[in-house]
């Protein structure tokens, strides 16, 4: 792929754009050396402004997503992309979010731009177990645990069971629950179905992965060691 194509898929602007930071000479090697657009240099020794290039198509990210933020890049109000780079809103193919929180859940948000890793993470046959953390309105009545373990709570318009979920119980209005399929609203329509009702939502873990004390708002690149944690549990 030319120069001047993988750095607007990137999102750096556009192909006149970049064209432009090459003629500015803003592009460089690791050396310092100004490159032209039909140069042929490895990808991680390409400087832009004397910082390195993004990473390619495949890149994979950790986001710790506050609550007010939405899973689109279309809502008028404040969205995930606006926690990350402005450019990366504009790489190509697109930075996903892998599933979705909605805005008023907090937690682990996996984005990327590689279709078969999204498809694999969330797809019902990978199994991959999701841990959210949930603050009740009312007290648990206790048969709750039960109910969600059992396989056969149905929730409103829905024509099949839920798959079992096990909770444990950390407070009188406290409780994680791990699921493995991914519902719309899937945890406050399951304590709706057991008359309570969510206060809060946070989501600690993905598979393997958790967000080891990332704080609220930022995010980090992973690497295969990371994907090999979020899959050991399945694979």
């Amino acid at each position: 792929m030319k120069l001047v194509k993988l750095i607007a898929n990137l999102g750096y602007g556009s192909r006149k754009q970049v064209a432009l930071m090459f003629r500015e000479g803003r592009i460089t090697d690791a050396d310092g050396e100004v490159l032209y657009a039909d140069d042929k240099v490895p990808h991680a020794a390409i400087r832009i402004d004397d910082e390195p290039l993004d990473p390619p198509a495949g890149l994979v990210l950790m986001l710790h997503k506050p609550t007010g933020y939405t899973c689109s890049t279309r809502d008028p109000g404040r969205v995930i992309y606006d926690l990350l780079p402005p450019r990366f809103r504009l790489r190509s193919p697109l930075l996903s979010p892998v599933g979705r929180l909605d805005r008023e859940t907090s937690g682990l948000l996996l984005m990327t731009d590689d279709g078969q890793l999204l498809h694999r993470i969330t797809s019902p046959k990978t199994g991959l177990a999701k841990v959210y953390e949930a603050t009740l309105a009312q007290d648990l009545r206790g048969d709750e645990a039960a109910v969600f373990a059992s396989g056969t709570l149905m929730l409103e318009s829905e024509k099949t069971p839920l798959a079992p979920a096990p909770m444990v119980v950390d407070g009188p209005r406290q409780a994680r629950l791990t699921l493995t399929e991914g519902r719309y609203h899937q945890v406050r329509r399951m304590f709706a179905a057991v008359g309570n009702h969510v206060d809060a939502l946070h989501r600690s873990q993905v598979g393997g992965l958790a967000l080891d004390g990332l704080p609220e708002g930022e995010w980090r690149l992973l690497d295969g060691v990371d994907l090999d944690r979020l899959f050991g549990a399945v694979d």
